[in-house]
């Protein structure tokens, strides 16, 4: 295939690849877009060729995949009409990037297992790699197709999302090898032994939880009125009024003695709850009286002050209050999104999308938060809980808390693909999440990765659940990235070895010598020197 139809069909791959993820979840297109790349790079004549067949796929990929990122901008189209068609392009093209080295990788094996062994090998190292570079950006690893529901997902609680990147890929490639009754036996054993290690798991017993009933709040706030200062009061008594009515309803529902938790998005109001005395007031009085311990975790802005009065630093922050209005507990959001909450590269590129011309400052990293009457948790604001491995603090928590503002997002993929990260934490690490956000989605997961209950993108409304058992730490838990590392690196190198005496020189490719074909014809010897095509 000449050099450019070639790259347009990798393109085209990729794209199509990215109806994998989610909220589609349609997986057997990777049947297709996987082999089919490998198809490409068995035939590119140099290895610029085959990175830049692996760019393309890798290209169509990310832009299938993260064309949600324009949303951020249609929240101030005046301002940001000129960025519209080139964000997603942008951070499109520098994701696939790490489809470059995977490419090479299957570029330079004999076409059959090793060629696709290497290629799942390196792309599974190459998404571990991605996860921790310049802050790292772990969004869509491949083994998230699964999360459409709880059974497929259960491997990660002993590989991990990017274990499960491995076998999807390994599973994907299987039209690519030459003894396909083989190939497909191999996979569906697999795929039969994942299916039955979820259900091996989920049919398991479930431990009684904590006296605890959790209220999410979702006020369904649009991203362009959030922060308008006419809106200011009005927000804030929506939140009241829906927490009021919802948390009156679960206390009464509630066992005796139980605890009561209020869970807020992030920056729910322009309030500044942390140091605003009367707002405190107002939102602890939200709370039922007659509850023996009521507690409301609000994401918030948290303010330090400078001698002059003005802001001097600033906190994507999460707050504790009893019902009193005293703050009980603390977190600071650690890891920042790049110009939504700080300017990288020293401010070089003017180009901030949320409000405010100051940076955030970052917290200490995971702590497991202690408040009145709950067990320990850990707070993860907005994409925090996008980093496996990364979310659960020590000592280890009992539940974990996501709080965050997907109304940047609108209706798109965005929210989809982050409640999925959401669900994969809580499987990885077997601990219960409740996840709160601003327009959807809001959802409570067990231990195990089920969803208990939900509110929909655009609902407004708050649900009710009790909160779930904490399971035992996972292998995962325990052992961390390690696990899919060593798998990756075992998959890799077992593809690079050469087999004395049935590999010849030529084994690396399927490409014939430059002419060849030209050269020899049929019923003919082929020049001295040179092997048959």
């Amino acid at each position: 295939m000449p050099r450019r139809p070639a790259l347009a069909a990798a393109f085209g791959l990729g794209l199509l690849s990215a109806l994998a993820l989610p909220p589609v979840h349609a997986i057997p297109v990777l049947l297709l877009a996987v082999p089919g790349l490998l198809a490409l790079l068995g035939a590119a004549t140099s290895w610029r060729r085959a990175a830049g067949l692996g760019l393309a796929w890798g290209f169509g990929h990310n832009l299938g995949g993260l064309y949600w990122v324009t949303e951020a901008l249609l929240t101030d189209p005046a301002r940001w009409w000129w960025l519209v068609p080139l964000a997603a392009p942008a951070l499109a093209a520098a994701m696939a990037l790490y489809a470059v080295p995977p490419a090479l990788a299957a570029w330079s094996l004999p076409p059959g297992w090793r060629r696709l062994a290497g290629f799942a090998g390196a792309w599974t190292l190459a998404e571990m790699l991605r996860g921790v570079l310049l802050t790292g950006f772990p969004w869509n690893p491949l083994g998230g197709v699964w999360a459409f529901a709880a059974l497929p997902v259960q491997g990660a609680a002993v590989v991990g999302v990017h274990g499960l990147s491995l076998l999807t890929l390994l599973l994907a490639g299987l039209p690519a090898l030459p003894d396909r009754r083989r190939a497909w036996l191999a996979g569906g054993t697999a795929a039969l032994a994942l299916a039955a290690f979820g259900a091996w798991r989920l049919s398991g017993p479930e431990p009684p939880g904590p006296p605890v009933r959790l209220v999410l709040v979702q006020a369904g706030v649009a991203q362009a009125e959030k922060w308008r200062e006419d809106r200011r009061a009005a927000i804030l008594r929506r939140y009241l009024d829906l927490t009021a009515d919802a948390a009156a309803r679960a206390a009464a529902g509630a066992p005796p003695g139980a605890a009561l938790v209020v869970v807020w998005p992030e920056t729910a109001t322009q309030f500044l709850l942390a140091q605003d005395p009367d707002a405190r007031r107002l939102a602890a009085g939200a709370l039922p009286s007659g509850a023996a311990r009521a507690l409301l975790l609000a994401g918030t802005v948290r303010v330090d002050w400078g001698a002059d009065g003005r802001p001097a630093r600033l906190w994507n922050s999460l707050v504790a209050l009893d019902a009193a209005g005293e703050v009980r507990a603390v977190y600071d959001k650690s890891r920042l999104v790049p110009f939504g909450e700080y300017m990288p590269l020293g401010g070089l590129l003017p180009i901030r999308i949320a409000a405010g011309g100051m940076d955030f400052g970052a917290g200490p990293g995971p702590v497991a938060l202690a408040a009145p009457g709950l067990p320990p948790f850990g707070a993860l604001i907005c994409y925090e809980v996008i980093f496996p491995g990364a979310v659960a603090p020590a000592p280890r928590p009992a539940w974990l808390v996501n709080v965050t503002n997907d109304a940047w997002f609108g209706r798109s993929a965005g929210p989809w693909q982050h409640l999925a990260a959401a669900r994969l934490r809580a499987v990885e690490e077997g601990l219960p999440l409740a996840r709160a956000a601003q327009t959807g989605i809001s959802a409570v997961f067990d231990a195990r990765g089920r969803r208990l209950a939900a509110l929909g993108i655009g609902e407004t409304g708050t649900l009710a659940a009790d909160l779930p058992a904490a399971g035992a730490p996972t292998p995962f838990a325990r052992l961390g990235q390690a696990v899919p590392a060593a798998l990756a690196l075992a998959t890799l190198g077992l593809a690079c070895l050469r087999r004395r005496g049935r590999d010849g020189p030529a084994a690396g490719s399927d490409r014939a010598a430059p002419g060849s074909r030209r050269r020899w014809r049929e019923g003919s010897p082929p020049p001295q020197g040179e092997t048959m095509p």
